[in-house]
């Protein structure tokens, strides 16, 4: 439940660092190293996001964002120039639910303003992400690698479409 909630976010990170056998850090390291994590710098988009999204707003196709995390990544999205792609975000610490509890999914397809079935969640996560599917929603996965590992793991998405 680690996405529940920004303090249990941070406390897990906080949490971890300290499992992996890192000293226990000065208030002012520790908060220095999360804020290192979920700034836009340290987080690169695939390479084939941008294209891929532009191509759906050409289409008309309205895009959300359905993400288990512990913080906002609006502002990663707005840097790297692709916030504008991004009909609404569904973040589970604002909705205090994470993947695969079906609520996520439905207030997504709610915020798009279609019925499952014609939204189709696309992820990384056969378990989390697969929860889609109990609404009805169509699942594509993708692989779940490195940046420059997955250069055009979205762009079949495309063909699915038509």
């Amino acid at each position: 439940e680690r996405d529940v909630s920004a303090g249990q976010h941070r406390a897990a990170y906080g949490g971890l660092a300290l499992a992996a056998g890192l000293p226990e850090p000065e208030p002012e390291l520790a908060q220095a190293l999360y804020d290192r994590h979920m700034s836009p710098a340290a987080w690169r988009p695939y390479p084939d996001t941008g294209p891929t999204l532009r191509e759906l707003r050409r289409r008309g196709v309205p895009v959300a964002v359905v993400s288990n995390i512990g913080w906002d990544l609006r502002p990663i999205f707005r840097t790297h120039g692709l916030d504008e792609l991004v009909d609404a975000y569904v973040l589970s610490y604002e909705l205090g639910v994470q993947k695969p509890d079906p609520l996520i999914f439905r207030t997504a397809c709610e915020r798009l303003g279609l019925p499952p079935a014609e939204v189709l969640m696309v992820g990384d996560d056969r378990t989390a992400d697969g929860g889609a599917a109990v609404l009805g929603c169509p699942v594509h996965f993708v692989d779940h690698l490195p940046v420059d590992r997955r250069p055009h793991g979205l762009t079949p998405l495309l063909d699915l479409l038509g």
